[in-house]
């Protein structure tokens, strides 16, 4: 049987990380990779048998991709500390790991939790994540934002799904919200697109129409309303920030 890595990234996860630890002790090696937390996540973290390792975040993809090169093993399964293995899953990624395929990579349907309800649509029914590979063929993609791994070679499906509580409390959403916007928007600067009115007043728009209605978000009720409320102004928030990287520039040029 092939062996495994774990990685776990963190940043002030005391409420979260033994959980999610918990979940995935059938495998041969975990690592917690950490920025530098200030709450008790390190203290709670190495009271587990992990390897504890400490990098200053810049983006996801470089923290992830500095933490693969770290691994003992060359399978890997990265998992937030916001998600579970349930044993479905767990059992699932042993049997693969337990054959030879020709599949250098995975992808996991994720089981979503808002606001403590399972989410059924909203536009999140279908996602999935590339997150059981084999690094020596895989590497995150240089993105700040929204990185997904690239695979030189077959991707397969699990059936079964990572489970995901992407929800704290208020505060902490908006304000990763507002990081990935933010995100983006470099991304947008980086490829000289430039804001214009039509991209500030109706792609919001767009993107409510897009949860609430396209993707039936209106059938998670209250949560998927919120949910499209806040998946719009993620978008506003975006091009206002490209908005004012174009203004900046401008001063800059005078």
């Amino acid at each position: 049987m092939r062996k495994l890595s774990v990685i776990i990234p963190t940043f002030n996860e005391e409420e979260n990380i033994n959980k999610v630890i918990e979940s995935v002790k059938f495998a041969n090696e975990i690592i917690v990779v950490d920025s530098f937390s200030n709450d008790n996540t390190k203290e709670i973290a190495n009271k587990n048998n992990i390897k504890f390792l400490e990098r200053k975040y810049d983006y996801s993809a470089s923290q992830k991709n500095w933490a693969i090169k770290k691994a003992k093993y060359n399978w890997i399964l990265i998992v937030d500390a916001d998600e579970i293995v349930n044993n479905e899953l767990k059992n699932e990624i042993i049997n693969i790991l337990s054959q030879n395929d020709d599949n250098y990579a995975y992808w996991i349907y994720r089981k979503n939790y808002f606001m403590n309800k399972k989410i059924r649509f909203s536009g999140w029914q279908n996602d999935k994540v590339i997150r059981l590979f084999n690094r020596d063929f895989c590497i995150y993609e240089n993105k700040i934002a929204h990185a997904e791994i690239i695979c030189r070679g077959k991707v397969g499906y699990l059936k079964n799904k990572l489970l995901h509580n992407t929800f704290k409390n208020m505060d902490h959403y908006v304000n990763k919200m507002i990081r990935y916007a933010k995100y983006q928007a470099i991304e947008l600067h980086k490829k000289n697109i430039k804001p214009n009115f039509f991209k500030l007043l109706f792609k919001p728009q767009i993107r409510f129409i897009k949860h609430l209605i396209i993707k039936f978000g209106i059938f998670d009720g209250i949560v998927g309303l919120i949910i499209a409320i806040l998946n719009s102004y993620s978008v506003f928030l975006r091009y206002l920030f490209l908005y004012e990287f174009y203004i900046n520039d401008k001063q800059r040029n005078k």
